[in-house]
């Protein structure tokens, strides 16, 4: 791998990311798992927890978690909005985070996101969908296309203007989520006049391993050539996809096999270089491309798969972070309608 020397260096400070323990006895993988993503997030959580104005929370934004029903229960969705004058409204950004369908939840973006909404000021719905293997497919995209219908029939409520901005986004597994439910919003008449008008998809899988295409089957190869690769591996990878049950051929988890892309919302897609789903991302924003659909694509040089979580202070994460905002400002002029 040819790592960025920063992130090279903080991956060799930090030996648990490179030789994980096991789990503790008693402890089940998956809990196990669960549990080691809390250390991260909480750091990660500081670090834009500073960045926000002091008591920001009541006065420059608030936070209100809600209850969206889905089929077999209701699920939460976190909603983060600026202040603002007496019925001002803004545009919106459905958010569903990652962790392979299987591990994640609001918190893991939460003080991250809130930068967001704060800085651009929008609305943002950060949704907590039902994992696997307890709720395996298609629980997680059921639940965030519930979330993303939700958003549509309480928009006046939110105090969101769907027309100045209708944004659905995610990383990694929820950008796969994202990606599916702005195809699957395409084609739905519930969303006539009420459109998706931008895809934010960080580092997405939009294609299953045992599925390329035959016209791309030579545009993937970083899957192959990223085995035992620290963070996200392509065997993790696929023990991942595997709880999480979704069938290679499904178009909701996998966009990439969709018969047309054309009409699909402008795309702004970040991807990087040592990473098993590289090449997910550079494909898609290729085959958008050719149907039509405006994209913009920032590839990462000498990135781990979700390095930001953990190296959240280093140049590149920063980039990643500053090449986001500018990326959702761009979504949010080219997408706006009339």
């Amino acid at each position: 791998m040819n790592l960025d020397p920063e992130i090279a260096a903080a991956l060799a400070a930090t030996p648990a990311l490179t030789n994980p323990a096991p789990p503790p006895e008693g402890v089940s993988e998956i809990e196990h798992a669960r549990q080691e993503l809390i250390e991260p997030t909480s750091a990660y959580t500081k670090f834009y927890a500073q960045k926000l104005p002091e008591n920001a929370e009541g006065t420059v934004y608030v936070v209100d978690d809600r209850r969206v029903l889905v089929d077999g229960g209701d699920i939460l969705v976190r909603v983060v909005k600026p202040t603002g004058a007496e019925n001002e409204t803004f545009p919106v950004l459905v958010w569903y985070h990652g962790g392979g369908w299987v591990v994640g939840d609001v918190t893991m973006d939460d003080y991250h996101l809130r930068t967001v909404a704060v800085d651009l000021r929008l609305v943002i719905v950060n949704v907590e969908y039902r994992l696997a293997p307890e709720h395996p497919f298609p629980a997680a995209f059921n639940d965030s296309y519930a979330a993303l219908k939700w958003v549509v029939d309480n928009a006046s409520d939110l105090s969101v203007d769907l027309k100045k901005g209708f944004l659905v986004g995610g990383e990694s597994a929820g950008a796969s989520l994202a990606a599916g439910v702005a195809l699957k919003a395409r084609d739905d008449a519930f969303f006539s006049g009420k459109s998706i008008t931008g895809q934010w998809l960080q580092e997405p899988i939009v294609c299953h391993p045992d599925a390329y295409p035959e016209e791309y089957k030579t545009d993937f190869r970083a899957f192959g050539e990223n085995s035992g690769t620290p963070l996200l591996s392509s065997e993790l990878c696929r023990l991942l996809l595997d709880m999480y049950g979704a069938p290679p051929t499904d178009l909701g988890t996998y966009p990439l096999l969709a018969p047309s892309h054309a009409g699909l919302p402008p795309a702004f897609i970040q991807v990087q270089e040592c990473d098993p789903l590289h090449d997910d991302g550079v494909v898609y924003e290729k085959a958008l491309r050719a149907a039509g659909v405006k994209t913009q694509l920032i590839q990462n040089r000498g990135t781990l798969h979700g390095f930001h979580y953990n190296f959240f202070d280093t140049a590149a994460a920063q980039k990643q972070d500053r090449d986001a905002r500018d990326g959702l400002q761009w979504l949010l002029s080219v997408g706006k309608t009339s």
